[in-house]
C-alpha cells in the first residue's frame, strides 16, 4: 500500500491531499519518519567537525519536517473531523511521538554539542532571530530534562507519556458527552421566544435524525439562542444541566479522576525539572514572568471589575423581579434576563442584527479590510483537495506574490469539537510558505437563510483571522519561530486587535449589508452594537478572570492539596460569581483550554493581551483604522516577526512604549 506521508506531497502548494490519506496511513508513517529523524540526530551527533550554529542548531531544527507535517494532520483532523477509528490512532500516535520528543531531548550526547555551541558561539556575530533559536533551543532541553540523572529522565518519560494520552482522553470525553445529550421538543409552544430561524434550524436538525418536531443540542450555535431567547424555564434549566455535567456524569466520561491525574503529574513534572509548580515552570517562557505576577495582575482587574459587576447584577436582579416575575436568578436565567434587559435599556435585540450578517458577506467584507491593511488578496481554490465538503480553500497573496493557503471550515457537525480555532498544517520558514486553517461553529444556513451570524460570532470570525494572520503573513527563516510561536501571553495580540474593527463604522459599511435589501446596517443600530459592548462589561470581565484563577489554582504551588474537583472549583470562584452553586454541574471537567488545549497556567493570557491589542488600537484609532504606516508597523514588527525576539521588545517597535494597562479599562468602560 503506498503510503502519501511518507513523502513530500506532489500536489499544487504542497498542500495536504486529503482525498488520498487514510486514517491507516499515520501510524506507519509517524513510525517511518521517526526512524528518519532518529537516523538524522544520530549522523549530527557523530560528525567530526566541532559544533557550530550551522551544524548542529539549524540541523536539528530541520530534522523530522515529516512528522512535524503528519501529526499536525492527525490531530487536526481529530478535533475538527473525528470518528472512533481516528480516535483510536491518535490515543496510540501520542505516547510514540512523545517518546520521539523524549528521545531527542534527553539525548546526551547532542545536547552536549547544543551545550558547547550555547556557551561558545560568538553570539554577536548570529542575527537576533538565530540568537532566539539558540536561547530557545538550549533552555528548550534544559526545561525538558536535559540535566536529569538516568533515573529522573526515564521518571520524566512515564510521566510525558501519561500526560499526552490524559489530554487526549479529556478531549474525547467533553466530545461523547456533547454529542450524546439532545433536547427533543414536540410542543410548538415549548418554542415560545425561540427566533424563527433558530426554530428552523432544529427542525432541519430533528428531520436529519429522523424525528418530528425540534431538536435542539449542546453545539454553540444550537445551545447559546435557546438560552438567550426560550421563554420556558424548566427547558432552559433542563439545556444548561446537561452543558454544565459534561465530563462530570457518573459514567465512563467522567473527567474528575482525570483532572486529579493531571494535576498531580504536571505538579510532579515541575518538580523533577526544579519548579516549585506547573505555573512557576510555564510562566518562566511567558511576558508575565510568574504566578504572583499572574496573580497581582488578576487581582487589580477583579478590583476594578467588581463594584461594576455587583451593580451589573443588582439591575438584573431588580428587572428579573419586577419586568419578568422572577424571584431569585438561577445559573439558567442569566443569559435570557441579560437579553431581555438590553432590549430594554439599549433597544436592541440580537435578532435585528443577524440579518446585517450573512457568513459570506462578513467573510468578503474581512477580506476587503485585511487588504487595505496588509495588502493581501484572498482567491478561491476549488482544486485543493479538503477534508469536509464544508471546507473552503483559499490562495493567499501579497503583491501578486503566493503567500499561504487558508483553509475554512464554520458549522457544527457530528465529529466536530466546539468552539473556534486556528491551527496550522504547515508552518512558514525560508522557502516555505504556510497552510493555515481556521475552525468555527457558527450558525448553519437552512433551506430558507443563509448562514446568518450572531455579532459574537461576527467577532469570532475576526479573532480567529486574526490568529490566522499571524500564521499566513509570517516572515521567519525557521520554522519553530513562525507565526504563532511566540510567548503564549502574547499569542492573543493579532487576534483580539482584529475585533475592534467590528465596531468601527467605517469598516462595517464593507460588510454589514442586510442579506434581502443589501441596506447597509443604519448608523442607529452601530451607535447601539457600541453601547452594548459595554452592556455588562463588569460580569463579562468577571466571568473570564473566574476561568483563569481557576487555571491558575489548579497549576500553583498548592494544587497537591486538591482532593474533590468539584468543592476546589467551588472554592475557587464563588466570590467571583453572583448565581448559586449547582451542585450538578462543573466547569472544569469540560475546561478543554486548559485540561486539553494547551493553556494551562496561561488562560489569564485571554485578558492580558486584550491589555496589549485596547493599547495597540488606540494607534488605529488616533491614526486612522485603515491608516497605511500604522498597519504596515503592525505587520513588520508583529505579524510577520513570530517569536524571533522577545514579545515585549516587538511590541515596543510597533507602539514606541510599553502598552498601558488603563486601555483596556476605558475600552471597556470600567474606568
Amino acid at each position: 500500500m503506498e503510503n502519501p506521508l511518507l513523502k513530500e506531497f506532489q500536489t499544487p502548494f504542497e498542500s495536504a491531499p486529503f482525498d488520498q490519506i487514510k486514517i491507516e496511513h499515520f501510524i506507519p508513517a509517524i513510525e517511518k519518519t521517526i526512524q528518519i529523524a532518529l537516523d538524522e540526530i544520530n549522523t549530527l551527533v557523530h560528525q567530526k567537525e566541532s559544533p557550530t550554529f550551522e551544524n548542529t542548531i539549524v540541523q536539528l531544527e530541520n530534522c523530522g519536517s515529516l512528522i512535524a507535517r503528519n501529526s499536525a494532520l492527525l490531530f487536526n483532523l481529530n478535533s475538527a473531523e473525528t470518528s472512533d477509528e481516528l480516535q483510536k490512532t491518535a490515543q496510540l500516535a501520542s505516547p510514540i511521538l512523545t517518546q520521539f520528543q523524549n528521545d531527542i531531548r534527553l539525548n546526551e550526547a547532542l545536547f552536549e554539542r547544543i551545550k558547547y555551541v550555547y556557551q561558545h558561539e560568538d553570539k554577536t556575530k548570529l542575527s537576533a532571530e538565530q540568537n532566539t533559536l539558540l536561547t530557545k533551543e538550549y533552555k528548550s532541553f534544559i526545561r525538558n530534562g536535559a540535566n536529569l540523572d538516568t533515573a529522573s529522565k526515564e521518571k520524566l518519560r512515564v510521566i510525558d507519556t501519561q500526560l499526552g494520552k490524559l489530554s487526549l482522553t479529556f478531549g474525547e470525553h467533553v466530545l461523547a458527552d456533547t454529542q450524546a445529550f439532545s433536547l427533543h421538543i414536540e410542543k410548538e409552544e415549548d418554542l415560545s421566544g425561540l427566533p424563527p430561524s433558530v426554530i428552523e434550524m432544529a427542525a432541519e436538525e430533528a428531520s436529519r435524525r429522523d424525528k418530528k418536531g425540534w431538536v435542539f443540542t449542546l453545539d454553540y450555535p444550537s445551545y447559546i439562542p435557546f438560552m438567550t431567547y426560550a421563554e420556558n424555564r424548566e427547558l432552559r434549566k433542563k439545556l444548561s444541566l446537561a452543558f454544565g455535567q459534561r465530563g462530570f456524569q457518573m459514567n465512563s466520561q467522567n473527567n474528575t479522576d482525570l483532572i486529579l491525574e493531571l494535576v498531580k503529574l504536571r505538579k510532579e513534572r515541575a518538580q523533577l525539572l526544579g519548579y516549585p509548580s506547573h505555573a512557576a515552570f510555564i510562566l518562566e517562557e511567558r511576558m508575565a514572568q510568574s504566578e504572583q505576577n499572574v496573580k497581582s495582575f488578576l487581582d487589580e482587574l477583579a478590583t476594578k471589575a467588581k463594584p461594576a459587576a455587583q451593580k451589573e447584577w443588582e439591575i438584573m436582579e431588580s428587572f428579573a423581579s419586577k419586568k419578568l416575575g422572577l424571584d431569585q436568578l438561577e445559573k439558567w436565567d442569566t443569559a435570557y434576563v441579560a437579553e431581555k434587559l438590553k432590549q430594554a435599556e439599549l433597544d436592541l435585540d440580537e435578532q435585528q442584527l443577524k440579518p446585517y450578517f450573512p457568513l459570506n458577506q462578513v467573510l468578503q467584507g474581512l477580506f476587503e479590510i485585511v487588504k487595505k491593511l496588509y495588502g493581501i488578496e484572498l482567491r478561491k481554490n476549488k482544486d485543493v483537495a479538503k477534508y469536509h465538503e464544508e471546507v473552503d480553500v483559499y490562495e493567499v497573496y501579497k503583491e501578486n506574490a503566493f503567500y499561504a493557503l487558508l483553509y475554512t471550515d464554520f458549522f457544527p457537525r457530528a465529529g466536530k469539537r466546539n468552539g473556534a480555532w486556528m491551527t496550522s498544517y504547515r508552518s512558514q520558514k525560508t522557502g516555505q510558505r504556510p497552510h493555515i486553517s481556521i475552525v468555527c461553529n457558527f450558525s448553519k444556513p437552512t433551506q430558507t437563510k443563509p448562514s446568518l451570524l450572531t455579532f459574537q460570532e461576527v467577532t469570532t470570525l475576526f479573532h480567529e483571522f486574526g490568529h490566522a494572520l499571524h500564521g499566513m503573513l509570517a516572515n521567519t527563516s525557521y520554522s519553530s519561530l513562525s507565526g504563532t510561536s511566540v510567548f503564549w501571553d502574547f499569542v492573543e495580540l493579532p487576534s483580539q486587535i482584529m475585533e475592534n474593527w467590528c465596531y468601527q463604522p467605517e469598516a462595517l459599511a464593507l460588510y454589514a449589508k442586510h442579506y434581502e435589501t443589501a441596506e447597509v446596517i443604519p448608523n442607529e443600530l452601530i451607535q447601539k452594537i457600541k453601547k452594548a459592548a459595554h452592556f455588562q462589561q463588569g460580569l463579562q470581565t468577571l466571568r473570564q478572570l473566574s476561568f483563569a484563577y481557576l487555571d491558575l489554582s489548579f497549576h500553583d504551588q498548592h494544587a497537591n492539596r486538591i482532593k474533590d474537583v468539584k468543592q476546589h472549583e467551588k472554592e475557587q470562584i464563588q466570590h467571583l460569581q453572583f448565581t448559586k452553586d449547582i451542585a450538578e454541574n462543573c466547569l472544569s471537567t469540560a475546561f478543554s483550554h486548559i485540561f486539553q488545549g494547551g493553556y494551562s497556567a496561561g488562560y489569564y493570557s485571554y485578558k492580558w493581551a486584550e491589555v496589549l491589542d485596547a493599547d495597540a488600537f488606540e494607534l488605529f484609532l488616533g491614526k486612522g483604522i485603515f491608516d497605511g504606516p500604522t498597519a504596515h508597523a503592525f505587520l513588520k514588527h508583529i505579524l510577520s516577526k513570530g517569536g524571533t525576539e522577545h514579545p515585549m521588545t516587538l511590541y515596543k517597535r510597533f507602539r514606541g512604549k510599553e502598552p498601558d494597562p488603563s486601555a483596556l479599562l476605558r475600552r471597556a468602560g470600567l474606568t
